[in-house]
């Protein structure tokens, strides 16, 4: 609440301060539909998925690997031993428990490297916002924080007509 205080204070003695026969250019971004359309973000979203693939295929047989052992205990239970049950079930709960611990490795893979791919982006479209700003002489883009913008000074499709050509 006080930071937007701070900002329209500030923005309103800009604009009051202004000489009256000056116009003021302000845009804004929409920085959500920014990252959904950028070719930049899906890009980045199918190399993330084939660097990972892998990964993630082998949780998937290690998840069903583990279902079948404890779908054996159901079936063969009463036909085995007690000493072959527990051992079973030990390695099912030592399974479990590697596969958990796999779980998270590869969340905290996949979280660090997305983000990793984000903050690239991330500069991008900055310095694209910049470029365009600069170029078409803006005093101000505004963007996050933002309640409601006219489309007259809405520059989204502008920034992501940049995007597509600075692959």
């Amino acid at each position: 609440m006080k930071k937007n205080y701070i900002f329209i204070c500030l923005l309103s003695s800009i604009l009051f301060s202004h000489q009256a026969n000056a116009v003021l250019k302000v845009g804004f971004v929409n920085a959500i539909k920014v990252m959904e359309k950028a070719p930049q973000v899906e890009k980045a979203n199918r190399r993330l998925e084939r660097e990972f693939a892998p990964r993630q295929k082998q949780l998937v047989k290690s998840g069903k690997s583990i279902k079948s052992m404890e779908s054996r205990v159901k079936r063969g239970g009463s036909t085995m031993s007690q000493i072959q049950v527990s051992r079973l079930k030990r390695r099912i709960r030592n399974k479990k428990r590697e596969f958990r611990r796999q779980q998270e490795e590869f969340r905290e893979d996949y979280n660090i490297r997305r983000n990793a791919e984000l903050e690239k982006i991330q500069k991008i479209i900055t310095k694209v916002i910049q470029q365009l700003a600069k170029r078409e002489r803006y005093d101000f883009i505004l963007s996050d924080g933002v309640v409601w913008a006219s489309k007259r000074v809405d520059i989204t499709n502008k920034v992501l007509r940049k995007l597509r050509r600075h692959r």
